[in-house]
């Protein structure tokens, strides 16, 4: 993974500072965490400048940060080397709008199986019938995902 460059992109309401963003970039120092806000679109504008054409990307996005990261990836598969999804909300229509050809960029989904922000039975359907290379990664855990950042092998998902 030292080739590849590393991204997370957060949630609707957080931040670069939010807990998932700071336990990453302390696992992967050199991780980019930016801050992102606005609409959907405006956070793609941000978001765009920030990849360029560079490729070997590893996206992690969180909830709205998840659906961000499955759009772009599903724009421009080719400067994806792998997507991790953390219960990603891909059943907004900012999303299912747009009825991406499937990718078969490396994809690792983990959702929380107490998720009451984002359906996980929902978007894991809708997850499989656009990343055909998807691992899915079920959790006893809330939509945060706090218990399982401790217990899954990141740098292992990252690899």
């Amino acid at each position: 993974m030292s080739n590849s460059k590393l991204i997370y992109l957060h949630g609707l309401e957080s931040t670069s500072q939010s807990g998932k963003a700071r336990q990453f970039a302390q696992l992967f120092p050199g991780m980019i965490t930016p801050d992102f806000t606005g609409s959907f679109e405006e956070r793609m504008q941000q978001l765009y400048p920030i990849l360029g054409n560079q490729k070997e990307w590893t996206i992690i996005g969180s909830s709205y940060g998840g659906l961000m990261s499955a759009v772009f990836t599903c724009r421009h598969p080719e400067q994806v080397r792998k997507l991790v999804l953390l219960a990603p909300a891909l059943m907004l229509t900012e999303f299912t709008s747009e009825h991406f050809a499937p990718v078969d960029v490396p994809t690792v989904l983990v959702h929380g199986l107490q998720d009451d922000i984002v359906p996980p039975h929902e978007v894991q359907e809708i997850a499989r019938d656009v990343f055909t290379n998807l691992e899915y990664i079920a959790v006893e855990d809330g939509h945060r995902l706090h218990k399982a950042f401790d217990e899954l092998d990141w740098k292992e998902i990252l690899a």
